[in-house]
């Protein structure tokens, strides 16, 4: 017993069978708690303030079997494990206040499959972005995303959101600013595993408080079955959702090279040599893919469960999937859904406060560290260019090709801007690879 706990405690462990069958599933479900939170909030989110259905049941399946597969697109070599990605909350913002065109006269129900028709895209992107990594080298291909495209590119998603956060957060004030006192205690004072789940704190807590003064609505809860299937939603395909999703895949990728850089110092393994980055954007862009062709946000690599690695010190795979096939088994039910759902609007506002000034702030870090030289005129161009495309085209342009209205929405405008700027302006400064830290910056899903 002495010399197993020495192992867990102090030396790295591989091969977490040598611990015994009843600390593996509990390892797994440490993962689990470590992704819940987060992995649920974008559903409850999207759901909740931006009028598109997206199911926590659906979310949390594809959560499970994108990290499945994930692993073996990685040849079950690295311990990673796929939620909801935050990233794109301001593409399904966007979509659900689309009013030009064919989507002027659509519900949220009817607009959702086209969102996740672009989330679709965006996954694809990463399968061609991993065939070029394996290709001509990531140099080459990263040459035309380095920070100064990336960083404004990530502070905009979060400012986008910003007005969302304060009008949930309006419906109870109390509520939300408990919340927010939660996760910054969590997060600044936690120890151990209190540290790793401040989101999910910052909604147990106020929730069950709300549920002591009477102020959470259990109807829908009743109405609903305790076991059931995911309500799976096709996707369908249309210019306008694409061009809204698919520049966002630009900083989801910087939030997937982050996290393979985090999670090989963790475990004292090279996994962007082997198995390669380009196998796991492969198995990312799977991940994404087949969750938005059956109703699922798109995936991402989740740094809290790096933190869970780092808090146990075990580093085998086989935990990572058990905490996968938790999640599936969770989806199957209905009236778990529901409860998740029954959370007040006020606790996601407070939550959201956080979240998203902390997506902003990811951003600036990601410039910061990358050392990008704000003093030379083409960096100052780009980013200033990013911001006025971003902040000042709130209703997006809309235009009409071959019969078919297509509109680009801020966040395109800028993605498409910087782009375009960083490659024909002189004077590039950035090489990808030249400092692993630097490269690690733009991970969203770490707090």
């Amino acid at each position: 017993m002495a010399k197993e706990k020495s192992r867990l405690g102090t030396e790295p462990v591989y091969d977490a069978r040598t611990l015994g069958k009843p600390r593996m599933l509990i390892l797994g479900l440490q993962h689990m708690f470590a992704m819940f939170g987060a992995t649920v909030l974008v559903p409850i989110i999207v759901s909740g303030s931006y009028g598109l259905p997206l199911s926590v049941q659906t979310t949390l399946f594809f959560a499970g079997i994108g990290t499945l597969f994930f692993h073996l697109c990685t040849k079950l070599q690295v311990p990673a494990f796929l939620g909801s990605s935050f990233a794109y909350l301001g593409g399904f913002m966007a979509i659900g206040q689309l009013e030009s065109g064919p989507y002027a006269a659509m519900t949220g129900e009817e607009k959702l499959p086209y969102a996740l028709g672009g989330i679709v895209v965006a996954g694809l992107l990463y399968l061609i972005l991993a065939l070029l990594f394996k290709v001509v080298g990531p140099q080459r291909v990263m040459r035309f995303f380095p920070p100064i495209v990336t960083g404004p590119m990530i502070i905009l998603i979060g400012l986008s959101l910003a007005g969302t956060a304060v009008s949930n957060a309006s419906t109870c004030w109390p509520l939300a600013l408990l919340a927010i006192a939660v996760i910054v205690v969590a997060n600044i004072w936690g120890k151990g595993m209190v540290k790793i789940i401040p989101i999910l704190l910052g909604v147990v807590i106020p929730y069950i408080v709300a549920l002591c003064l009477g102020m959470v609505d259990f109807a829908q809860v009743g109405e609903v079955s305790p076991v059931g299937l995911p309500p799976f939603v096709l996707a369908k395909f249309d210019v306008t959702a694409i061009l809204v999703m698919a520049p966002i895949a630009i900083a989801a990728m910087m939030e997937h090279i982050g996290d393979m850089s985090a999670i090989s110092a963790t475990c004292g393994k090279n996994f962007i040599a082997a198995p390669g980055l380009h196998r796991t954007l492969l198995g990312d862009g799977i991940a994404t893919a087949l969750a938005g062709l059956f109703g699922g946000p798109a995936n991402t690599t989740y740094g809290e469960n790096t933190g869970v690695l780092a808090l146990s010190r075990v580093y085998d795979p086989r935990v990572v999937r058990l905490a996968a096939l938790y999640a599936v088994i969770l989806s199957f039910s209905p009236k778990f859904a529901a409860v998740i759902s029954s959370i007040p609007t006020a606790i996601i506002g407070g939550v959201s406060f956080i979240l998203y000034g902390m997506i902003s702030a990811v951003g600036v870090r990601n410039v910061v560290e990358n050392r990008v030289d704000l003093t030379q005129s083409r960096n100052l161009i780009v980013a200033a260019v990013m911001f006025v495309c971003g902040l000042g085209f709130s209703g997006g342009i809309t235009f009409t090709v071959g019969g078919a209205t297509i509109t680009l929405t801020a966040l395109a405008i800028a993605a498409l801007a910087g782009v375009i700027l960083n490659a024909i302006l002189p004077g590039k400064d950035y090489t990808f690879g030249a400092d692993a830290a630097s490269d690690a910056s733009a991970d969203l899903g770490r707090y």
